[in-house]
């Protein structure tokens, strides 16, 4: 189905936007990284010191983690997951991002309700991810309109769960500018720099939410053009 001009056409945007917004991330990580921030802290550091200020110590652990831009929190484990990078970081970026993953923790400790809906369809947007694509796939070989809209109904709970997860990140990196600020870690001349960075990442989960909903479509489409045939 890949390989269908129609795919390209529908889905084609949301695949340029996402080329896009990696670009942009990677370039404003960069910028943010030549910036070393006045409080000469680490990522991990600061990640800590936030931890202790809302009352986290001991609740939620930090660990290092392979992989550039591989930072997340963990909610499973309650642990924060950063790249070496940022963990050992005292650049801007590196603390734009450990605080934006400590923003996750303090959601998950207040029982922020978008987290615990994204938290609660983790399993189901897996599956679906994993399987939508082979019973669309097979459901066309087989002329199954069945299986094709079994994996359409698995496909939409990916997008579904996209949607959920966009208030979630832009709720984190907000949670991130505000902490990073208020409690005199960075100064507000630093936080334009550090805005830059999470606006930047931002934009990768919008490309994700828009890449979804157009390959939903497509589905769509090509379920209907099936079954008119």
């Amino acid at each position: 189905m890949g390989l269908n001009p129609l795919y390209f056409l529908v889905v084609g945007p949301g695949i340029l936007l996402a080329l896009w917004a990696q670009f942009k991330v990677k370039q404003a990580f960069a910028m943010g990284q030549e910036v070393q921030a006045n409080c000469g802290w680490s990522g991990a550091q600061v990640a800590q010191k936030i931890l202790e200020a809302f009352n986290l110590e001991g609740k939620v652990g930090i660990e290092i983690t392979q992989g550039f831009l591989g930072d997340h929190y963990d909610p499973a484990n309650k642990m924060l997951r950063l790249s070496p990078d940022v963990y050992n970081g005292t650049d801007l970026s590196a603390l734009g991002v450990a605080a934006h993953e400590v923003g996750h923790a303090i959601q998950h400790a207040e029982g922020y309700a978008p987290l615990k809906l994204r938290n609660a369809i983790v399993p189901m947007a897996s599956i679906g991810s994993n399987l939508s694509y082979f019973l669309i796939l097979i459901g066309m070989m087989i002329s199954s309109m069945g299986l094709i809209m079994l994996g359409i109904i698995l496909f939409s709970i990916v997008v579904f769960f996209q949607i959920v997860n966009l208030p979630v990140e832009f709720d984190a990196s907000s949670r991130a500018r505000a902490i990073l600020t208020t409690k005199g870690i960075i100064s507000h001349r630093e936080e334009e720099t550090v805005a830059k960075v999470l606006n930047a990442a931002a934009w990768t989960y919008v490309a994700a939410t828009v890449t979804s909903v157009l390959t939903l479509l497509y589905y769509l489409m090509m379920a209907r053009d099936g079954d008119s045939r």
